[in-house]
């Protein structure tokens, strides 16, 4: 859903970068990104907590901690990394390869997560 929300954003960003590359780069594109994140952790959230079935009077509680403390903790690291990386106005290659490789680590933690919680419900069931 996040991709989805955020893909018009990104490819807007990267097709004005290619089509002026020797140019100074404009505000568009850090503001959208930044934008659609905030957009995505919060109100993509918020809809996806109302859409949960159930009494509105009824608590709605997240049964998966470790996912959510993992997704929850590597969200900020997000935002914190991406303070670091436009701090000084340039991004270089080393953070560009750097933000790939902190996706690849969010991606490999919530799966690791993911997998030990199930394996931990089989337990419980067994």
């Amino acid at each position: 859903m996040a991709l989805g929300s955020s893909a018009p954003e990104i490819l807007l960003s990267v097709i004005g970068t290619v089509k002026d590359i020797e140019a100074v780069p404009g505000e568009l594109g850090p503001s959208t990104i930044v934008g659609s994140a905030a957009f995505n952790l919060l109100c993509i959230t918020g809809v996806s907590i109302i859409a949960v079935g159930g009494d509105n009077d009824e608590i709605k509680k997240v049964d998966d901690l470790m996912v959510f403390f993992v997704t929850s903790v590597l969200s900020l690291w997000a935002y914190v990394w991406l303070f670091i990386c436009v701090s000084d106005k340039q991004i270089t290659v080393v953070e560009g390869i750097m933000t790939i490789v902190f996706f690849i680590v969010l991606v490999a933690f919530s799966y690791a997560a993911d997998r030990l919680n199930a394996k931990w419900a089989d337990e419980k069931r067994s």
